[in-house]
C-alpha cells in the first residue's frame, strides 16, 4: 500500500522568534516584524498626530529603536505590548519636543475603512476627554491591546489600568450625554 505523502506544515514564525533572528543579524526576520506591524503601528500614530508624513516619521522611530533594542530584548512579555509601549515612549517624546501639543481631530479617531459619518458623535466625545483617558481608552479599545499589555505599555499595575479605563469610560459616557 502506498502511503500519501503530505508536505509539513510551515513553522509558525512568532514574534518572539523573529525578533530572536533580528538578534542575531538576520535582515529578512526583521523585515517580517515590519511587514507584519508597519501598518498598526503607523495607525496608532495616525490616530494621534494631524499630519500622517509625521506618523510615518513616527513609525520609522519605532522601528529604528526597536532596531536598535534587538540586543537588549527579552520575550518577557508579547512581542505586541513591547512594541507598542516603544510606539508611546516615541509620541510621549515627540510631543515633549513639539509644542504646542497638536490638537485631536475626529476624523483621524475613525476605525480604518469606517464610513467617516458613523460613530461621528463618539469620536467627537473622545476629542472632548482628558488626554490620560483618551489614550487609555484608544489602547484599549483601537489598538486592542489587553489590560496586560496596556500595564506593560503604561508601565502601572494592571487594577490602576482597570480603574483608569472604568474613569474614562464613565467621562466618555458622560460626554455623549446630550
Amino acid at each position: 500500500m502506498l502511503q500519501t505523502l503530505t508536505p509539513a506544515a510551515a513553522p509558525v514564525e512568532t514574534d518572539e522568534h523573529l525578533m530572536a533572528g533580528v538578534r542575531e543579524g538576520q535582515a529578512a526576520s526583521f523585515d517580517r516584524l515590519f511587514d507584519r506591524y508597519r501598518e498598526p503601528v503607523w495607525r496608532f500614530f495616525r490616530r494621534r498626530v494631524a499630519d500622517p508624513g509625521r506618523a510615518e516619521e513616527l513609525t520609522q522611530d519605532v522601528f529604528a529603536a526597536l532596531f536598535e533594542a534587538a540586543a537588549r530584548y527579552e520575550p518577557r512579555a508579547p512581542f505586541r505590548s513591547y512594541l507598542f509601549g516603544i510606539a508611546y515612549n516615541v509620541l510621549l517624546a515627540s510631543r515633549r519636543k513639539r509644542q504646542p501639543v497638536e490638537l485631536l481631530d475626529a476624523e483621524r479617531l475613525a476605525a480604518p475603512g469606517a464610513d467617516p459619518d458613523a460613530g461621528l458623535w463618539v469620536r467627537q466625545a473622545l476629542a472632548r476627554l482628558d488626554p490620560e483617558d483618551r489614550e487609555m481608552l484608544m489602547l484599549r479599545e483601537y489598538e486592542q491591546l489587553s489590560y496586560q499589555e496596556i500595564a506593560e505599555v503604561r508601565t502601572m499595575p494592571i487594577n490602576t489600568v482597570r480603574s483608569r479605563l472604568f474613569r474614562a469610560r464613565a467621562a466618555l459616557k458622560e460626554a455623549l450625554l446630550p
